[in-house]
């Protein structure tokens, strides 16, 4: 059986990728800070869909471990799957440094130590697939989350620079811009029906989108051209908008 990786396992789109690549009858390695957590997941994975699940010890800002971590698996992975992040508090990230420097580790430096590990290895070894759970919050700074976006925007460039390095090796690397998706870090805002994507919505994406090797996935297709209009819009009247 093919094995997939995820990083961030506990979140609910990390719980609706694992059930989706576990139907599809891959082996599943569960990585994230609290494994305890993650066994009632391993063992449901297990029962359901009849495959091996394992479950790992994985701190995306403890950088020093990640080496010994990935060393560490039982096999190494055919497709890595990058889901953990953090959007934390943009008005208390203005003012306290400890907040802000969680954001970008959490969605951006923790992202860039494992995955240049993993590419390492699939380099080496002329296969794999990395996936990248990036955002549109990225694509332009807004007032609302910059600090978010600004390190989602360096994860996005980080993606796309992995890509050009790694194809003519064999590697493929999809970056996935999710937009809104109904999970608990966004149970706080009030977010519109028609660009919410649901978790088994975006597994069920990321799955199809994998077998393609497509290099970028907007869950939702109204998110591109959204997007695009935003980006479009000269920065003199960008700057006065409060977005």
């Amino acid at each position: 059986m093919p094995t997939l990786l995820i990083l961030g396992a506990g979140s609910d789109m990390a719980v609706a990728i694992a059930r989706k690549f576990a139907s599809e009858k891959y082996d599943i390695q569960l990585a994230g800070r609290n494994t305890a957590a993650l066994i009632p997941q391993q063992q449901d994975l297990q029962v359901r869909f009849g495959v091996k699940a394992t479950t790992h010890m994985f701190d995306a800002a403890n950088f020093a471990s990640h080496a010994a971590f990935y060393a560490g698996l039982p096999v190494p992975p055919d497709i890595t799957i990058c889901v953990f992040g953090y959007l934390g508090d943009q008005e208390k990230a203005q003012q306290n440094w400890q907040e802000a420097a969680t954001i970008i580790n959490s969605n951006y430096t923790g992202a860039v130590s494992i995955l240049n590990i993993v590419a390492e290895s699939y380099e080496a070894r002329k296969q794999g697939t990395i996936v990248g759970i990036s955002s549109v919050a990225g694509e332009r700074g807004r007032q609302s989350n910059y600090i978010y976006g600004s390190a989602k925007a360096g994860f996005t460039a980080y993606l796309s620079g992995l890509r050009n390095r790694l194809f003519r090796s064999g590697v493929h690397v999809m970056s996935v811009q999710p937009g809104f998706v109904n999970t608990r870090m966004t149970q706080h805002l009030t977010l519109p029906p028609l660009l919410t994507a649901q978790p088994e919505a975006v597994a069920t994406a990321v799955f199809k989108a994998v077998n393609r090797k497509k290099n970028v996935l907007y869950v939702k297709w109204h998110w591109r051209y959204i997007m695009l209009i935003i980006k479009l819009i000269p920065e003199g009247i960008f700057k006065k908008l409060s977005l």
